[in-house]
C-alpha cells in the first residue's frame, strides 16, 4: 500500500477509511491511493505529508479516448473520508448526467475582466441615482476604456501610477482622483471572490502613491473674472449648445448636471418658469426665466427643430453623446482659461452667481440659497429659504442676471484684468 522512496505508485488500491489514510506514508514524489469501492475516488499523498482527496473521471461520450479530468475534493483533516466520498459520488453523478465539473470549476475560477467587474459593481447597488450611473460609465469609458477587456490580474501598480499621472496631465487632478477612486471600488468585490487578487490602487497607495489633495478653489472678484471667462468662452467654445449651457449656468448659479440634464418638458415659456426635478439636495428646483435665460432658450428651441427624436428632448442636446445631452465639457476648461487669462471651471460660475447676489447686491442669504437650491431641511437659521415663491424670486433673479451681464461685458474690467 505504501510506495518506496523516490518511486511513484499510482496503482495502489485500498478501502479508504480514516485509519487507512492516516497510515499512508509520503514519498519523494506525490502518489495516489485509489479507493477499491468507488472508482475514480482517491487520495493524493504529497511529499510534505499533506493528503488531498480527489476524484478522477472521463467527460463526454468518448470512453477511454476522452481526456482524463480530475477535481480536488479537499484536504484530509479539513474534511473526513466520508465527506470526501460523498462529494466524489455527487461529482460522478453529474458526470453520468453529461456535466463536466472540472470545466465548470475552471470557468468559475477564471479571472474576470475589468469590464465584467465594472458591470458587477454597477449592478451591486440598484439604488444609485441614474445621474451617478451615467457619470461612472462616462468616467470608465473615458479614462479606463483600454483596460476594460483586460483581466483584473493584468492591471498592475505601475499601470495605475502611469494612468493617474497621465489623467492628471491631460485632464486635471479632479478627474484623476475620480478615475482611480472608481477603479479602486471596482476591485473590492473581486478581491474577495478571487483568491490572491490584489487591488492595484491599494498597492499603489501602499507604495507611496497619493491622491491629489482636495482644496477648495478660490476665485477673484466677479468684476475681474467674468470678462475673462466671456473672452475665453467666445474664443474657444464653438459648439452652440455647450456655449449656451455655460451661459445658462452663469445666469442661474445651477450645478453643472442640473443645467446639462434640463429637458424641454420642464420649461414653461408662457409662465416664464422652469423646473429641475433631480437635484443634489433631492429638492426639486423651480426658478423664474430672466431676460437673459429667455434669449438662450429661444436660441435652443430654434436649433432643436433640426435634431432627431430623443435628442431634441434636451435643452442642451448632443448627437454624439450616448445620453443625448451635452456632457461635462471639461476638455474645454484649460483652453478657456488660457484664452481668457484666468482659471475657469463650471462650478466657478455658481460661485460668481452667489458672490454677485450676496456681496454685490447685498441680497438676503436665504433668498440666494433658494435660488441656487442650497438650503437644507435641518438648516434652522436659513430655513426661510423654502418660503420664497417663484414670483418673489423673479425680481431678484433679474437683478442678479443684469449685474452679471454688466460685469461680464464691462470693457473697463477687461482692460484692468489684462
Amino acid at each position: 500500500m505504501q510506495s518506496k522512496a523516490g518511486k511513484r505508485t499510482a496503482k495502489v488500491r485500498t478501502t479508504l477509511t480514516k485509519r487507512s489514510v492516516e497510515a499512508l506514508r509520503p514519498a519523494e514524489r506525490a502518489w495516489i491511493a485509489w479507493d477499491d469501492k468507488l472508482t475514480g475516488f482517491g487520495v493524493r499523498i504529497h511529499p510534505a505529508g499533506t493528503r488531498t482527496f480527489i476524484v478522477n473521471y472521463r467527460a463526454g461520450d468518448g470512453g477511454r479516448k476522452a481526456p482524463n479530468k480530475r477535481v480536488s475534493l479537499g484536504r484530509f483533516g479539513a474534511i473526513t473520508v466520508d465527506q470526501a466520498r460523498k462529494r466524489a459520488q455527487e461529482i460522478l453523478g453529474k458526470v453520468a448526467g453529461g456535466s463536466d465539473p472540472a470545466e465548470e470549476r475552471a470557468e468559475a475560477r477564471s479571472m474576470p475582466t475589468l469590464g465584467e467587474a465594472f458591470e458587477d459593481y454597477m449592478k451591486a447597488n440598484p439604488n444609485r441615482s441614474k445621474r451617478t450611473d451615467e457619470l461612472y460609465r462616462y468616467e470608465a469609458n473615458r479614462y479606463l476604456a483600454d483596460w476594460l477587456a483586460r483581466p483584473l490580474d493584468r492591471i498592475t501598480r505601475r499601470d495605475v501610477e502611469a494612468r493617474f499621472n497621465g489623467i492628471t496631465a491631460d485632464h486635471g487632478w479632479s478627474p484623476a482622483n475620480r478615475a482611480m477612486s472608481l477603479l479602486r471600488s471596482i476591485y473590492r468585490r473581486p478581491c474577495v471572490d478571487q483568491e490572491g487578487l490584489r487591488n492595484p490602487v491599494d498597492l499603489w497607495l501602499a507604495g507611496g502613491g497619493k491622491f491629489h489633495r482636495k482644496a477648495r478653489r478660490k476665485i477673484s472678484a466677479p468684476a475681474e473674472v467674468l470678462p475673462c471667462w466671456r473672452k475665453g468662452i467666445e474664443a474657444e467654445v464653438n459648439n452652440p449648445a455647450i456655449r449656451d449651457a455655460l451661459w445658462f449656468g452663469l445666469y442661474t448659479g445651477m450645478r453643472r448636471e442640473e443645467v446639462l440634464t434640463l429637458r424641454w418638458e420642464r420649461v414653461d415659456m408662457n409662465s416664464l418658469t422652469f423646473r429641475v426635478e433631480e437635484t443634489k439636495t433631492g429638492v426639486p428646483l423651480e426658478l423664474p426665466i430672466t431676460r437673459q435665460l429667455a434669449e438662450i432658450l429661444e436660441r435652443r428651441w430654434v436649433a432643436a427643430g433640426e435634431l432627431p427624436d430623443g435628442v431634441r428632448d434636451w435643452v442642451f442636446p448632443s448627437v454624439t453623446s450616448a445620453t443625448g445631452h451635452v456632457q461635462d465639457p471639461h476638455h474645454l476648461y484649460g483652453r478657456i482659461s488660457e484664452a481668457g487669462g484666468t482659471k475657469f471651471w463650471f462650478h466657478g460660475l455658481r460661485n460668481s452667481f452667489i458672490t454677485v447676489a450676496e456681496r454685490e447686491l447685498m441680497l438676503p442669504p436665504s433668498l440666494t440659497k433658494r435660488l441656487v437650491n442650497h438650503a437644507r431641511p435641518n438648516d434652522v437659521t436659513q430655513g426661510y429659504a423654502a418660503d420664497w415663491t417663484v414670483n418673489q424670486l423673479r425680481g431678484p433673479a433679474q437683478r442678479i442676471a443684469d449685474r452679471i451681464e454688466a460685469l461680464m461685458t464691462s470693457t473697463e474690467s477687461v482692460s484692468a484684468s489684462g
